[in-house]
C-alpha cells in the first residue's frame, strides 16, 4: 500500500516522505552557483590553508626565538655559577655580562652586599621564584616565570650560586626584559607573516582578476549567442589569448556564418516559392498578350508589303525579348528540362550581339565581339544557353551606359570553353556585390534582378560556373563550361 502511494506521488511530481508528500521540485532544487564563485571557492580554501601554514610558521619561528633566548640565558647562568666557585664575581663582571646578554642580574652572597645591574638598587629579590637546577646540554630550557620588578615585566631565572665556601651558598637572579623577549619573538615571526600575507593577498587578487576576466569573456559569449538568436550573424572579435575560449569563439563565429548561409538559402527559397506562385498566373497572361501582339505585327507586315520593314523587325525583336524574359521568369528555380544537344557558342553569342546592337546604337555604347577563328561547341540546352548569353551581355550593355565599351570574347581553356564579357561601367554597388547572382538582387533603378540569376542557374545546369571581378577599372564576367 505504501509502495503504491509513493509511486503515485512520484508520478504526480511529488515524493512521499513518511506520511508527508513533498513536491518533487523542492527535492530537485539546486542553488545556481556562478562560475566566478566556482573558481574562487577552491582558491579561497587554498588561501585559508596558506593562512594556517603562515600562522604555524610564524608561531614556530617565535617559539624557536624564545628557545634560543632561553638557551642563551642558561649558558650565561652556567658560566656565572661555574665561575663563582673559582673567582669572585664583581660588579664589573656582571655589568659586562649584561652588556652582551641584555639581561639584568642580581647576585646575593652571604655576608656581602647585593650586586645588581637593575636600575633601582634597593629592590628586594622575588623569593617566590623557585630555585632552578642547572640542566644538561641539549635539554629544553625556559626563561622562567614572569615577575614585576620596579614596574617592569621580566622573565626571572633563580639559580643556586656555588661559591668558594660551600657552607655559604648564594642566589643568582637573571631578569630578562619581557619587552626584549616579545621583540625577538616578533622579529622572528614577522618574515613568514609578511611573506605569507603578501603572497595570500597577491594570490587572492590574481584569482579575483582572472575569475572576473574569465567570467567577462563568458558573458561576452552569452551576449553574442543571444544576438545570434535574434538574427544578428556578424562575427564576434576573437580574443588575443590563445585558449579554449578562443576556440569557442571560433565555433560561435562558424555557427553564425552557417546560420547566415541557411537564412540566405531560406530567403532565396522563399523568394523562388513566391515567384513560382506569382508567375503561374501573371506570366502566362503576359505571354498570351505578347503572342497576340506578335501575330498582329506579323499580320500587318503581310498585309502591307510596301511598308518600311525596319520598324516591324524592331517591334518583333522587342516582343521576342519580352517573351524570352517571361520564359525565364517561368523557368527560374526549376531544373532545366530541355534536350541536351550540340550547341555552337559562337552562334549563340552572335545572336545575342545582333539582338543588342540596336540598343547599343541608340545608347551610344560600343559593343565589340571578337569571334574565334574556329567554332567552339558544348553539349547543352540551346534555349538555356541563349538566355545566359543574352543576360550576361545585356547586363554589361546596361552597366556600360552611354559612351561605354563592352567587349565579348570566346576562347578555349585547359578545362573547356570560356566566355568573357568586359564592360567599362562602375561595377555593382558594394552592398550587393556578394549576392549578385541571387534572384531579385539588382543595382539598376528599373531592374528586377532576374538576368544574372537566370545566367547563374543556366551555368550550373551545364556543369559550369560563373564569376565576376573588378580588374583595372572594368567589370569582368567569366562563364566557364566543360567541353
Amino acid at each position: 500500500m505504501h509502495n503504491s502511494s509513493r509511486e503515485t506521488a512520484r508520478n504526480r511530481g511529488s515524493v512521499a516522505v513518511g506520511p508527508l508528500t513533498v513536491p518533487l521540485v523542492l527535492v530537485r532544487f539546486k542553488m545556481r552557483l556562478s562560475l566566478r564563485y566556482r573558481l574562487l571557492v577552491p582558491l579561497l580554501l587554498l588561501l585559508l590553508g596558506d593562512i594556517a601554514a603562515t600562522a604555524w610558521a610564524a608561531q614556530s619561528a617565535a617559539r624557536s626565538a624564545d628557545q634560543k633566548l632561553a638557551e642563551q640565558q642558561w649558558r650565561i647562568a652556567r658560566t656565572l655559577t661555574e665561575t663563582a666557585s673559582k673567582y669572585p664575581l664583581t660588579e664589573f663582571v656582571i655589568e659586562q655580562v649584561k652588556g652582551f646578554s641584555g639581561a639584568e642580574f642580581l647576585l646575593l652572597q652571604p655576608g656581602l652586599p647585593p650586586l645588581s645591574t637593575l636600575p633601582e638598587k634597593d629592590i628586594s629579590p622575588p623569593r617566590d621564584v623557585p630555585l632552578a637546577t642547572l640542566s644538561r646540554e641539549g635539554d629544553e630550557h625556559r626563561l622562567g616565570p614572569p615577575v614585576i620588578v620596579a614596574g617592569q615585566e621580566y622573565r626571572c631565572l633563580r639559580l643556586p650560586l656555588k661559591l668558594r665556601d660551600p657552607n655559604a651558598p648564594g642566589d643568582l637572579f637573571i631578569f630578562y626584559p619581557e619587552s626584549l623577549r616579545r621583540t625577538a619573538m616578533w622579529d622572528a615571526a614577522r618574515p613568514p607573516l609578511v611573506l605569507g600575507g603578501i603572497g595570500g593577498l597577491i594570490a587572492l587578487g590574481l584569482a579575483v582578476a582572472i575569475g572576473s576576466r574569465l567570467v567577462r569573456r563568458v558573458r561576452e559569449l552569452e551576449v553574442r549567442t543571444r544576438l545570434i538568436a535574434d538574427g544578428d550573424f556578424r562575427p564576434m572579435p576573437l580574443p588575443r589569448t590563445d585558449d579554449e575560449l578562443k576556440d569557442l569563439c571560433h565555433s560561435v563565429n562558424d555557427m553564425a556564418r552557417h546560420l547566415a548561409d541557411l537564412r540566405d538559402a531560406l530567403q532565396r527559397a522563399e523568394r523562388l516559392r513566391v515567384l513560382g506562385q506569382f508567375s503561374g498566373g501573371l506570366a502566362h497572361q503576359l505571354r498570351n498578350a505578347v503572342t497576340g501582339a506578335r501575330l498582329a505585327v506579323e499580320l500587318f507586315s503581310t498585309e502591307n508589303p510596301a511598308a518600311d520593314p525596319e520598324p516591324v523587325r524592331v517591334a518583333l525583336r522587342q516582343l521576342s525579348r519580352i517573351e524570352s524574359t517571361l520564359r525565364q521568369f517561368l523557368d527560374l528555380g526549376k531544373p532545366p528540362v530541355g534536350a541536351k544537344e550540340p550547341c555552337e557558342l559562337n552562334a549563340l553569342i552572335d545572336q545575342a550581339v545582333q539582338a543588342l546592337k540596336p540598343q547599343c546604337h541608340h545608347a551610344g555604347t560600343l559593343l565589340e565581339w571578337e569571334a574565334p577563328a574556329e567554332s567552339i561547341g558544348i553539349t547543352g540546352d540551346a534555349t538555356q544557353l541563349s538566355h545566359l548569353c543574352n543576360n550576361i551581355i545585356g547586363n554589361a550593355v546596361d552597366a556600360a551606359g552611354a559612351s561605354g565599351v563592352v567587349r565579348v570574347q570566346l576562347a578555349t581553356t585547359a578545362a573547356g570553353a570560356r566566355i568573357t564579357v568586359t564592360d567599362t561601367g562602375p561595377g555593382p554597388p558594394a552592398e550587393i556585390a556578394t549576392k549578385l547572382f541571387e534572384p531579385f538582387v539588382t543595382g539598376k533603378e528599373q531592374g528586377i534582378g532576374l538576368g544574372l540569376a537566370v545566367a547563374h542557374q543556366s551555368a550550373l545546369a551545364h556543369g559550369g560556373s560563373i564569376a565576376w571581378e573588378r580588374h583595372e577599372g572594368r567589370t569582368v564576367f567569366r562563364v566557364d563550361f566543360p567541353i
